[in-house]
């Protein structure tokens, strides 16, 4: 199959005149087989590539780097005036929280994250579409059967224990007030019923017999792995495909994106596990008021305008062939705002400095900004000395705000030698003991 082109265009400029775009992140280079492609994009056409050699050719306008392999004390230095800095990052803030400080998300001009703010926004990665929503839930009366068979009314499914978001302190909290199945190596007190299920690949490619068994649970902890705004993940959607009512905590702006005004159950809303517990209990036992949470699954009950209109208006599709994928979209976003800012210079010069120079755009705080990972049931000052969860995610977040500003000295310095990163980090820690 052909790499993808874009839409097409009428830029009639050889391969040797185009602007080039340097995917940093050679592992995410959306073109195969190759390693250079042309893209066709509406505004023009550019040279992409994830050849290195480039990397200070003056044609190359822009480098695209990927958030989770973004590592401040591997950044190519120095900085070139003529070249913009692009960030894609659909992960979770957790694989780097330098992105989540000023200093760190401010070195980027473009941004593709999943923060509906930022240049490209991919907050919606993981709903395919609007269908996906409608599909059926496992009739109430079946549900009620498989509780009868011993099966807790409450789903838990995690694996990857000890993330910022700390959500197992949580649920092993709210354990004691009401039975939570958990088939993950989190909190594990059950088997899955067959060797074919317990097969992580399965969980993870939606295996159908997989998904037949998790929608007979009432409810599913849906409990992401990072707190931040916007940050919404299959946790979320997949219950909600299934027609199981997920417990979410995750982004503090999750409402803004649902279906209906009830559809999901907020823990923060709640005072304390105890009182969560109470409610769930309610529900299992309270068939007319549970129904109410997949009212959205029946003809016009998505009533959320603003998720309709997101959905529509987007132009890269998931797991659909007919539209880019996300990366070859953002890779024409930024080859039209390379093309536009190279006209913008070229006028400048001509007009002997008449017409201004354009201005660079710089991201935003907002275009990732995550906050400070707290515990995930009490507070800080609760938490035991040699706590791990402390000692790993507290420093991680503190640590990259130092990084950010290390690496953005280095830059304003016109700093040469990546070898000098640690440097800086010690001024920086040294500076910061002082005012303490």
């Amino acid at each position: 199959a052909a790499s993808y082109r874009g839409p097409g265009n009428n830029d009639t400029r050889s391969n040797k005149a185009l602007p080039i775009l340097l995917w940093w992140s050679g592992s995410l280079f959306p073109h195969f087989p190759g390693d250079t492609e042309r893209i066709d994009c509406p505004r023009g056409s550019c040279l992409v590539t994830r050849s290195r050699r480039v990397a200070r050719h003056r044609r190359t306008k822009a480098l695209i780097f990927y958030g989770t392999d973004f590592r401040a004390y591997e950044a190519p230095l120095p900085r070139l005036s003529h070249q913009t800095w692009a960030l894609f990052h659909e992960e979770s803030p957790m694989n780097n929280y330098v992105l989540s400080h000023p200093p760190g998300i401010r070195l980027f001009n473009y941004t593709a994250t999943f923060r509906r703010e930022s240049d490209y926004p991919l907050t919606l990665q993981w709903l395919p579409g609007v269908g996906y929503l409608r599909g059926p839930a496992v009739p109430l009366a079946e549900k009620d059967a498989w509780r009868r068979q011993g099966y807790a009314p409450v789903l838990y499914m995690q694996s990857h224990c000890d993330v910022p978001s700390d959500r197992d302190r949580y649920v092993r909290e709210l354990m004691n007030y009401i039975q939570v199945d958990s088939y993950g190596k989190c909190l594990h007190n059950r088997e899955l019923p067959s060797e074919r299920l317990r097969d992580t690949s399965t969980a993870t490619t939606e295996d159908s017999e997989f998904m037949t068994f998790i929608a007979r649970y009432k409810f599913h902890l849906a409990l992401e792995n990072a707190i931040c705004d916007d940050y919404m993940t299959e946790k979320l959607w997949r219950p909600m495909h299934l027609g199981a009512v997920p417990v979410y905590r995750g982004s503090p702006a999750v409402r803004d994106w649902m279906p209906n005004n009830l559809s999901i159950i907020l823990i923060d809303d709640f005072d304390s596990p105890q009182e969560l517990a109470k409610y769930l209990d309610f529900l299992d036992k309270n068939g007319d008021e549970y129904m109410k949470y997949l009212e959205y699954k029946n003809l016009g009950g998505i009533k959320n305008q603003f998720l309709l209109e997101s959905l529509e208006r987007r132009e890269w599709g998931v797991n659909d062939m007919t539209l880019p994928n996300y990366l070859n979209g953002f890779e024409c976003f930024i080859c039209d705002r390379e093309n536009t800012r190279v006209k913008e210079e070229q006028e400048h010069k001509k007009s002997r400095g008449k017409i201004p120079a354009p201005r660079p755009r710089i991201a935003q705080f907002k275009h990732m900004g995550c906050p400070m990972p707290t515990p995930g049931f009490g507070s800080v000052e609760d938490l035991s000395g040699g706590d791990s969860w402390k000692e790993m995610w507290l420093q991680d977040y503190w640590q990259s705000l130092d990084q950010g500003e290390a690496l953005t000295a280095m830059i304003h310095r016109n700093e040469s030698h990546q070898g000098r990163f640690w440097d800086y980090m010690h001024e920086i820690f040294l500076k910061r003991t002082k005012q303490h």
